[in-house]
């Protein structure tokens, strides 16, 4: 059959519930058959799931045997950001439902507003780490800081809520690893290293941008958070996107979240967009653990004694002190560092690195973090960070 013919064939699949085919009634989206991959995009909106999965068997049934199964690619969009977004590739046209392990979806509804406070199931504590400006080493933050306190014994998850950049599955090593789900429709998050994480990453092609508006992704995120089969952690670390839009202020109003740390760089462009983050946090009523300062200078290997303040010195500190928030941490750089991030091999999992500066860094930040939860207070005063805002 010719590319032609192939097209062709697939503009007549018929809709289940209407007898007419996609084309009549305008849903496709997209057709492009280029190089021997095939893209079939349309609107779902009204089939359902079953529905959906007769639609995928037909196209895999009318493009081959012309074109490899791997290289069929089937997207499904909602105009009324109700249905589910499915991105699909096909390894095999056609699958027994019983030997076939249930993919995960994730829907591009509006999140929740106007509602009470939820908590996110199977994490006793929920941090949120933010910077304010992009290019701050939030994401590597994030990760290595979960490592930290993994190192200390604690069960942690990561989830990445920058959908506009998602990164931890190039922090993680895990690109194009895509989650399955459970029988009861929850999302199974990946294994990284023992930490269980989910990422906008593991559902889209990295190569393609993201277009969807706030409502979307606020429903992605409701998602992850609610979704998700979180079990059994002491702390899910939230990277939440650069910045204090919509994104941010709808999660903080939907989820009970437990405590925020803001990530800046020294110089004074990163920590006065910190200050306006922490205002932001404050605003809310969200508690703030503290700011961490990342970067804050560089250590060569051949001299771990030696700093270079590559980017001024002390700003996050003064910063902490002008707004009477701890200083978590502050956290040098190293070239260990940057490899691990590009490599997937996260600085933090690697026990070689102990005893050396970023390693005691991030030690020392996962400890401050913990104590903020669990210090032992005296009669009547309140516990870590909260003795603060009762003074």
């Amino acid at each position: 059959m010719s590319h032609d013919n192939i097209l062709n064939s697939l503009k007549v699949i018929v809709n289940p519930n209407t007898g007419k085919t996609l084309n009549e009634e305008g849903r496709i989206v997209e057709l492009k058959l280029d190089q021997n991959e095939l893209l079939f995009k349309y609107k779902r909106d009204g089939i359902s799931p079953e529905q959906k999965k007769v639609i995928e068997n037909l196209v895999v049934k009318i493009a081959s045997p012309e074109i490899s199964s791997e290289k069929i690619t089937v997207l499904t969009v909602s105009e009324g950001s109700a249905d589910v977004f499915g991105g699909k590739k096909f390894t095999k046209p056609e699958v027994k439902k019983s030997e076939e392990a249930p993919a995960a979806q994730i829907k591009t509804g509006h999140g929740p507003a106007g509602q009470n406070k939820k908590r996110v199931l199977g994490a006793k504590k929920v941090i949120a780490v933010s910077s304010c400006k992009g290019g701050v080493g939030k994401s590597t933050v994030s990760v290595n800081l979960a490592f930290a306190l993994k190192n200390q014994g604690k069960k942690v998850g990561l989830l990445d809520a920058d959908i506009y950049g998602p990164s931890m599955p190039m922090l993680l090593n895990q690109r194009g690893a895509k989650p399955g789900a459970t029988e009861e429709k929850k999302i199974l998050p990946i294994d990284a290293y023992g930490i269980p994480f989910i990422s906008f990453g593991l559902f889209v092609n990295e190569k393609d941008p993201v277009i969807w508006r706030g409502p979307m992704l606020g429903g992605v995120l409701n998602q992850f958070l609610f979704d998700v089969a979180w079990e059994g952690l002491d702390y899910l670390i939230i990277d939440l996107p650069p910045g204090t839009g919509d994104m941010q202020l709808s999660m903080i109003q939907a989820t009970d979240v437990d405590g925020v740390i803001v990530v800046s760089t020294p110089q004074d462009v990163a920590v006065l967009d910190s200050k306006k983050g922490l205002n932001m946090f404050n605003q809310v009523k969200v508690p703030i653990l503290g700011m961490v300062e990342n970067m804050s200078y560089f250590v060569p290997d051949d001299n771990q004694s030696k700093k270079y303040f590559i980017f001024g010195e002390g700003g996050v500190k003064k910063a902490a002190e002008e707004l009477n928030v701890n200083l978590l941490a502050e956290i040098p750089l190293e070239i260990a560092l940057r490899e691990g991030s590009d490599n997937g091999k996260p600085y933090m999992n690697e026990k070689k690195y102990e005893g050396r500066p970023v390693w005691n860094a991030y030690m020392s930040l996962a400890k401050n973090v913990d104590e903020c939860f669990n210090t032992p207070k005296e009669e009547g005063e309140p516990k870590g960070f909260f003795k603060r805002l009762f003074s």
